[in-house]
Order: C-alpha cells, then sequence, then structure tokens
C-alpha cells in the first residue's frame, strides 16, 4: 500500500500571510480609506499592520466613529450577510498593511477550514462584546469616563499582549466623534488628564496605566 501522505495543519496566519486565490495586499497612508459608505460591499478586509477606524455619516452629514481597529482584526464582514452596499466607511488612522480578501474566496475557507473559522468566530464575538461594551459606555458614563476607555483602548490596554503606552497622534475631533462629545470638553479633559499625570503629551500622546483608575474606581477629583 503506498504512503499516505500526512496533511500540513491549516494555518490560519499563514493562509493570510499567502497573496494568491482571492486575496490581496495593499499598503495604505494615514488617513486613506479602504472602502466608502453607500459602495458595493464585495470584500472583507484583514488588518494585518496598523489602525483603522470605522466612520458614519448620517443624512445631515453628522460623522461618528463608531469603532477603531487594529492588527489581526477584520472589518467589511458585512459582505457575508448579504449586505448589498457599505454602511460605514473604513480610513487608515496610520500606515497600513491590508489584505482583501474577496466575498467567494472568504466563504470558501470559512466552509473548508474550520481553524479559519475558529479564528473569524472568536473575532466576531470580540467584535460583539466591545458593541455592547460600548452601548452601556454611551448611555451610562460621563463623557469624561468615556474619553478615559477610549484612550485606554487605542492603546490596547486590556487586549492580549503588552499594551501600547504611546500612541499615534490622534485629534480631539476624532476623539470627540469617538465619544459622542465635543471637541471643547475633549481638551478640557485632556488638559485634566495630563495635570494629573495620567497622560502626557510629546507629538504622541502618552497613556499611563494610572488612567485605568478613572474607568474603575471613578476617584473624586476626576469626576465631571
Amino acid at each position: 500500500m503506498a504512503k499516505q501522505e500526512k496533511k500540513v495543519p491549516f494555518d490560519p496566519k499563514v493562509f493570510l500571510a499567502t497573496v494568491h486565490g482571492g486575496r490581496s495586499i495593499s499598503k495604505y497612508r494615514k488617513d486613506q480609506t479602504v472602502f466608502s459608505q453607500g459602495k458595493p460591499a464585495d470584500a472583507v478586509f484583514y488588518i494585518q499592520k496598523g489602525k483603522v477606524k470605522i466612520t458614519v455619516v448620517s443624512d445631515q452629514g453628522k460623522e461618528a466613529v463608531v469603532a477603531v481597529l487594529g492588527p489581526d482584526e477584520f472589518c467589511g464582514e458585512g459582505c457575508l450577510t448579504g449586505q448589498p452596499l457599505r454602511l460605514a466607511t473604513a480610513a487608515a488612522m496610520t500606515e497600513c498593511e491590508i489584505m482583501r480578501l474577496e466575498k467567494a474566496a472568504m466563504v470558501r475557507v470559512l466552509h473548508e477550514e474550520p481553524a479559519f473559522s475558529e479564528m473569524f468566530v472568536s473575532h466576531l464575538l470580540a467584535r460583539t462584546i466591545r458593541v455592547e461594551a460600548d452601548l452601556v459606555d454611551q448611555l451610562f458614563n460621563s463623557s469624561e469616563k468615556r474619553l478615559a476607555r477610549a484612550l485606554l483602548l487605542l492603546a490596547n490596554f486590556g487586549k492580549e499582549g503588552r499594551p501600547e503606552p504611546i500612541i499615534a497622534k490622534v485629534s480631539q475631533e476624532t476623539l470627540a466623534e469617538m465619544i459622542g462629545t465635543t471637541r471643547s470638553r475633549v481638551s478640557f479633559f485632556m488638559n485634566k488628564f495630563r495635570k494629573l499625570g495620567l497622560i502626557a503629551y510629546n507629538g504622541h500622546i502618552e497613556i499611563h496605566s494610572s488612567l485605568l483608575n478613572v474607568v474603575l474606581h471613578e476617584e473624586p477629583h476626576i469626576n465631571s
């Protein structure tokens, strides 16, 4: 009998690093659009490097930042549910390297490779939990506490791996859009956090772990 060849285990990371068959990798400069609200939804995107913000613009022209995503996260997955047009816009916040997976290729690998399906489902569950936390944050927390949480999330506090104490320069307008308040309020709280030693400015924003106190303990001297 011929000796059967041992099948090499499927590695999602290797798959996502390979460019062929419905996959392509592109580099994006800061502020470059990855996909636009209202355009055809025909692919899923996997972020390999950098940060991407997801925004929605209302009929009245008001823009809101609904998510900030980083390495090893997906965006644009709404196309898999039959969504014909994009409901949001994705734009690079920093220089990014992003893989575009055609819808057909994405569907095929989800059906054929359990390891990839498990990875993708884990991503969806993490996003669902994040959306629920964002809703609770918006409904019940002060704008000061929402800002502190947004800064910590941007610095990857609470995620696997080492937190990034320094984040790329993010405009106060973007922070205001993320937490649903005005730029002047963001400016007021950022100055307050700096005076308390919770953050520092040096061309970038440096986040100190003590900022967690705003979210976890709501110390009296920083309540609004």
